[in-house]
């Protein structure tokens, strides 16, 4: 195994200088120029002075992946600490983030410090040395700066068998400054398939992005998927080279997954659950008709369990809090000790989610813990909620949230993307819901409001409900 990613990128440079490792919108990086760029980078920035552990933030978008790539790796051979920082961000969101960690140096596309080394690099940083700081959504509190060092991030690459053998491209829609994109740029780095992706994502464009590069692997969010389907971009491009379908970043519905396989008839279709805190811990499931919204078991050397308030094991099938244990070093939140406190402790991650594990070790989650509606003397599952919305043919898209009530303390909300009518949505719901998880506001919008990673922004709904 490499000792860090950055070693692996040295390593495949010299074996490998010409193959392309990543792909955006056309463009091409090969491992021969990403390993001279970032090296050029990296020189650029010790005659700025930059010394180590240093925070420099890397404000990049989606169009940018290539030049990304390059800073990345550079900021890392710098010795210095990485903070991405997508474009998307509003002033103040990256105003707050910089003043934060303390990232003074901004590098921003088009303003790479290159400078050709004269003589060797001094040794790459080591395992145990800071690499990443990289921003929580923040769709449940504060965004929370999470660190990784290059052991976590190199976790499991560089083996004799590189993942994805299947594949010769591998096409991903995540965006940069998220930890699924974090995940994508080391799939570059280390896996067997030439990663293939778009500065903008668009249901058409995507499609034709996989039939161009016959991709073998393909992985979205759950929203991408959604929108996939409901374009019906599947059924204007061939999608048939696709083997493996992965979700990521956030739960996907049942429903969806069962479409998804209808749409890439030759796909495997997995759901991966971790958080910018767990990874490289992670669950995989592979999706099972009699298990439509398992989240699967532990992969990649990791383990799950369900924990009661005081962090105690709890038995199959009782909900609790989902804690995940890391494979490698874990991660922490950058200048905050009691947070880092609070959801890591002795190599396992407190995940924020209620679930429960069945009889098999198959976890399933219950809900995000904030996401829990209290409504008069029960508790409501946001994510029940929304699967038994999105079993309605005519639902695009749908999220559960609660709202204040002045009997119940809070009541259910649902907002829907698709042409319902709310008396039949209703009607449909009494065979599918209790009583109290039935919704006393349902909304129809365009589209739902979202973050710059693509999940649902809960608090941004309660606002439209009023």
């Amino acid at each position: 195994m490499s000792a860090t990613l950055s070693h692996l990128l040295r390593e495949r440079a010299a074996a490998e200088p010409e193959r392309e490792a990543l792909v955006v919108s056309g463009s091409a990086l090969d491992f021969g120029d990403w390993e001279r760029r970032s090296n050029a980078v990296a020189a650029g920035l010790r005659q700025r002075g930059v010394v180590h552990g240093q925070r420099i933030g890397l404000h990049f978008g989606n169009n940018d992946w290539l030049e990304y790539a390059v800073a990345f790796f550079g900021v890392l051979k710098a010795g210095a600490v990485a903070v991405p920082l997508s474009d998307q961000l509003s002033p103040p969101d990256l105003a707050a983030r910089r003043e934060h960690c303390g990232a003074e140096l901004l590098l921003r596309p088009g303003e790479l410090p290159y400078l050709e080394p004269e003589t060797e690099l001094p040794e790459l940083p080591g395992p145990g040395d800071l690499a990443q700081i990289l921003y929580t959504s923040g769709t449940t509190g504060s965004p929370k700066g999470v660190v990784a060092n290059h052991g976590n991030l190199g976790y499991g690459w560089g083996g004799r068998r590189k993942p994805f053998a299947h594949s010769r491209h591998l096409a991903h829609g995540f965006p940069i400054g998220t930890n699924a994109g974090q995940w994508m740029l080391a799939n570059a780095v280390g896996a067997h398939p030439t990663v293939v992706t778009l500065g903008q994502f668009t249901p058409g464009r995507f499609a034709r992005l996989i039939e161009q590069y016959r991709a073998g692997t393909v992985f979205l969010v759950p929203t991408m998927a959604i929108e996939l389907l409901a374009a019906g971009a599947h059924t204007r491009a061939d999608l048939s080279s696709v083997l493996l379908l992965g979700s990521a970043a956030a739960p996907l519905p049942g429903r969806v997954a069962a479409q998804l396989g209808e749409a890439f008839p030759n796909a495997t279709i997995a759901n991966y659950y971790t958080s910018t805190e767990a990874a490289p811990a992670q669950t995989v499931m592979l999706y099972d008709p009699e298990r439509p919204t398992s989240l699967g078991r532990p992969a990649s050397g990791g383990a799950v369990r369900i924990a009661d308030a005081t962090g105690a094991p709890l038995p199959a099938d009782a909900t609790g809090e989902v804690w995940m244990r890391s494979p490698t070093d874990t991660r922490s939140y950058y200048g905050d000790a009691a947070a880092t406190g609070a959801v890591f402790h002795d190599g396992w991650i407190r995940m924020g989610d209620l679930g429960y594990l069945d009889r098999d070790g198959y976890l399933y989650l219950v809900d995000r813990e904030s996401d829990v509606v209290k409504s008069g003397a029960h508790k409501v599952s946001t994510i029940h909620v929304e699967e038994a919305v999105y079993q309605h043919p005519r639902i695009v898209e749908a999220a559960a949230f609660g709202v204040p009530h002045p009997s119940l303390g809070k009541a259910v909300a649902v907002a829907v993307v698709g042409p319902v009518d709310h008396a039949e949505l209703r009607v449909f719901l009494q065979d599918r819901l209790s009583p109290y998880e039935m919704p006393h506001h349902l909304v129809t919008l365009d589209a739902l409001p979202r973050n710059h990673g693509g999940k649902v922004d809960k608090r941004a709904l309660r606002e439209v409900v009023g």
